[in-house]
């Protein structure tokens, strides 16, 4: 049965809902097959029943995070689609409200989806959290941001940042420049979110004291790491070994998060990815999550996270092939 809806709203906040030339508005229309018009100073909603009241509840979400101040971007809409699908669109507005920290330009961090809250939760309640999943999920942004509240908030003495160093070596040594300058280019990712949630100023003030360290994974090893903030990323880029060494540097009053994507290892073939053996020696212990981030919480461009879905069906689809290849080969 057709119905209609209206919703009030803001000129302002209608602008920003619509989107540029109406494209999420648009996008609304054809994902839930409704017509979606401005009506003097209200939205006006007419479709199937059902359909109108999910888009009604999107739409007065999507509404509310405007009036917040946030601008309403194509990932926003997308997410408030899926979720409304889910019926759980209500969780938007909640999860809005977590705020982490601000960035030096003073805008607000905080979650986007319900994966990423519950990392975020995670990381406030357990000693380490193995935040895993594709790019674009922010599980490093935001272990980056969770670390400078904690440090700013005197909850830490430092920050302990770290990756592996895949090419550590002899390739390494051909590249100019002191063994800073070598290792530099590995550690980049952690400097460009330290410069933008911190400033670089209050950075190199930090780093200057030894505040915040920025180091290759190979400079843990001997130590013990105590009142500290230690992330490590990349950790699809360990050995076994390495990660081993590296879990057990944790010393009293730290806390611990360790990003990584199982989908690209550059390790040399046939070497296991400590963080594989880490999921399996690791779960089920008190005081260690694990948050298995997915496509849909990808907040980059939504054409990354339409790239990360092509790539897990076709990664899908080849390890079914290879398997039933091997099951023909036994026969």
């Amino acid at each position: 049965m057709e119905t209609e809806r209206l919703l009030d709203v803001s000129v302002e906040d209608m602008r920003n809902i619509f989107g540029k030339q109406d494209h999420h508005i648009r996008k609304l229309e054809e994902d839930l097959h409704v017509k979606i018009v401005d009506r003097n100073g209200a939205v006006r909603i007419m479709g199937e029943e059902a359909q109108a009241e999910k888009a009604y509840s999107i739409l007065k979400q999507l509404a509310e995070l405007s009036r917040r101040g946030n601008e309403i971007e194509e990932q926003n809409v997308d997410y408030a689609i899926t979720m409304g699908m889910e019926e759980k669109e209500s969780v938007l507005t909640e999860i809005d409200k977590d705020i982490i920290c601000h960035t030096v330009n003073g805008k607000p961090i905080k979650p986007k989806t319900l994966g990423q809250k519950q990392y975020v939760d995670a990381i406030r309640n357990n000693m380490i959290v193995f935040g895993l999943g594709p790019a674009g999920t922010g599980k490093t942004y935001l272990a980056m941001a969770m670390a400078i509240t904690a440090f700013k908030n005197d909850e830490v003495g430092r920050i302990i940042l770290t990756r592996p160093a895949i090419e550590a070596g002899e390739k390494l040594g051909f590249l100019p420049g002191d063994l800073q300058s070598k290792v530099d280019p590995y550690l980049r990712p952690l400097y460009d979110a330290l410069y933008q949630i911190m400033g670089s100023e209050s950075f190199a003030r930090n780093m200057e004291k030894g505040l915040i360290e920025v180091a290759p994974l190979a400079y843990m090893r001997g130590r013990t790491l105590d009142n500290a903030y230690i992330i490590l990323d990349e950790a699809q880029n360990t050995t076994p070994a390495q990660m081993k060494m590296f879990l057990t540097r944790i010393g009293f009053g730290s806390k611990v998060i360790v990003t990584g994507d199982a989908s690209q290892k550059d390790l040399a073939p046939g070497v296991k990815s400590g963080l594989d053996v880490a999921v399996k020696v690791l779960s089920g212990i008190e005081d260690i999550a694990f948050c298995n981030l997915t496509s849909r919480d990808v907040v980059r461009h939504p054409l990354v996270q339409k790239i990360v879905k092509a790539y897990d069906h076709y990664e899908a689809k080849e390890n079914y092939r290879n398997s039933r290849n091997k099951r023909n080969e036994r026969k």
